[in-house]
């Protein structure tokens, strides 16, 4: 039997790391509980799994040079998440330790969280809940319909093409920017960055956080949107110029914008953006759905069922540099 530590919270396994996959995880070996209430540092990382064979763990705590270096019975270092940034994948490969990450299966969950800032924007439902709740009618505004307004999107991954198929039914026109995607569904309108930014009435980045996507969103981006247009950032924080986006909503350059993520801990929206009267912010909830969840949790699991069967699990990242796989393949 191996020994695992599952580095998520408390509050991490909660809405993370159900019963279902805890209890299948434990029928592969004796698990170890992270029972801190506080997020691990990477040195608290390694006094906790001292020993152990595997590590489970969500975004947070990274996995740095230091935890590879100071774990010599590691095996695998499996990530309940698509995102390793934060995983010093190099040093992890020194040391002959596997990386695997989750598969995305958050695309529906964060297609309908977009869905539903779309029309909190085109509505001001959450101003005027706010207000009722403080005891003021609010004023009554105007709204917008999304029937019949255009969604540009950047990004046109598995997110992307969801959120289209479910705009395209409300009756929306769907202009795509994404330079690596093959577009095959016609009325889903293929365009430069620009062109899309020109054109939008809403406009939503998910496009991966890459060297090349940084800051993407910047001053000259959203000085070529319309002035009533909104943003949404379902994406990364990376993407953004939050100076810029500040700037934009303070002048009037586009009208409003939602946001899920942003520069802040745990890729959670920046407070400053957060409270401006012109947001709509959630604490990095768009994905936090329990089909979502336990779709990442059971990857994990099935990762982790598959290394101690002496197999490459699906989600392998460095497969070719983890020869302390061996271990396990040599006790089949």
């Amino acid at each position: 039997m191996a020994d695992i530590y599952l580095a998520y919270s408390p509050e991490t396994r909660a809405n993370y790391y159900g019963d279902k996959p805890l209890a299948l995880l434990q029928a592969l070996g004796t698990v170890r509980l992270n029972d801190s209430e506080t997020p691990l540092t990477p040195s608290d990382l390694v006094r906790a799994a001292a020993g152990c064979d595997v590590i489970v763990a969500p975004r947070i705590p990274a996995a740095t040079a230091e935890v590879f270096d100071h774990l010599p019975q590691l095996v695998a270092y499996c990530r309940g998440a698509v995102d390793i940034r934060n995983i010093d994948v190099a040093a992890a490969s020194r040391n002959g330790v596997l990386v695997t990450r989750a598969t995305p299966g958050f695309a529906a969950s964060v297609a309908e969280w977009v869905l539903a800032a779309m029309f909190d924007l085109s509505r001001g439902i959450s101003d005027a809940a706010l207000a009722y709740r403080n005891g003021i009618v609010p004023a009554v505004r105007m709204g917008r319909e999304l029937r019949g307004a255009t969604l540009g999107v950047a990004g046109y991954g598995t997110i992307g093409q969801y959120l289209c198929r479910i705009a395209q039914a409300l009756g929306m026109k769907i202009v795509v920017a994404d330079p690596y995607a093959s577009i095959i569904e016609p009325s889903h309108v293929a365009a430069s960055f620009e062109a899309m930014l020109a054109q939008s009435d809403f406009v939503v980045c998910l496009a991966p956080a890459t060297a090349e996507t940084a800051q993407l969103f910047n001053a000259a981006a959203f000085a070529k949107m319309q002035a009533s247009a909104f943003f949404i950032n379902a994406s990364r924080g990376e993407l953004v110029d939050e100076a810029a986006l500040l700037q934009a909503l303070d002048h009037g350059v586009i009208l409003a914008a939602a946001l899920d993520v942003g520069m802040a801990p745990d890729q959670m929206p920046s407070p400053l953006l957060a409270r401006h009267p012109r947001v709509i912010a959630t604490p990095h909830i768009g994905g936090l759905t329990p089909q979502a969840a336990e779709h990442q949790a059971m990857d994990t699991v099935h990762q982790v069922a598959a290394i101690l069967a002496g197999r490459l699990p699906q989600g392998a990242v460095n497969a070719d540099q983890s020869h302390r796989l061996a271990r396990f393949s040599a006790a089949q």
